[in-house]
């Protein structure tokens, strides 16, 4: 398993825009459909990744508790569909109805969106405030496969609470770690 630590885009970055194809209904989607009145997540995943699979059940769950609270999210998989064949849009489809993603899960063809995010890892996260500026960038929490550290998506949970509540979000973010980022 490769560890390819997130880029840890600077705080302040305005959420470039993107319009991509839903795997799921087959819409094309915009940034604009998906931000919430308070914010935003931006997730980069894909299907293979044994990263993103350790966290699957946490991402549904943050979405559940915080959409309701005026939050958006969005998934993007980037990964080049030739060289790895488990993350065509076909199968993306399939892991959303099966993992209850309760979030687009878009498909970034050209990867421009990553490269425009500067996402580097599967799973890379990015939290937005309502104006679109980057408050949080980096890990759902300590726990990574194997190393017995419960998932609990708390350092996430406490930046989206933080964004909610008005209060600064932590400044001691910790970049994420998965695997990179499969570039064509």
């Amino acid at each position: 398993m490769a560890r390819t630590p997130s880029n840890m885009l600077p705080l302040g970055t305005k959420a470039p825009d993107f319009i991509l194809p839903d795997t799921v209904s087959g819409n094309m989607i915009s940034l604009s459909e998906v931000k919430g009145n308070i914010g935003m997540v931006v997730m980069f995943i894909c299907n293979h990744c044994p990263f993103v699979k350790h966290v699957n059940t946490q991402m549904v769950s943050l979405a559940r508790d915080y959409t309701k609270k005026g939050v958006g999210f969005v998934a993007i998989s980037s990964n080049d569909v030739l060289n790895y064949p488990d993350d065509t849009p076909e199968l993306m489809k399939k892991n959303a109805e099966e993992q209850g993603f309760v979030f687009p899960y878009l498909y970034d063809e050209t990867q421009e969106v990553a490269k425009s995010y500067e996402a580097a890892c599967t799973p890379d996260f990015y939290i937005f405030n309502k104006n679109l500026e980057l408050v949080y960038r980096g890990q759902l929490d300590d726990s990574r496969p194997g190393n017995g550290i419960p998932l609990t998506g708390k350092d996430m949970r406490d930046a989206l609470d933080a964004l909610i509540n008005g209060r600064p979000v932590p400044a001691i973010q910790k970049p994420s770690i998965g695997c990179n980022i499969k570039w064509k």
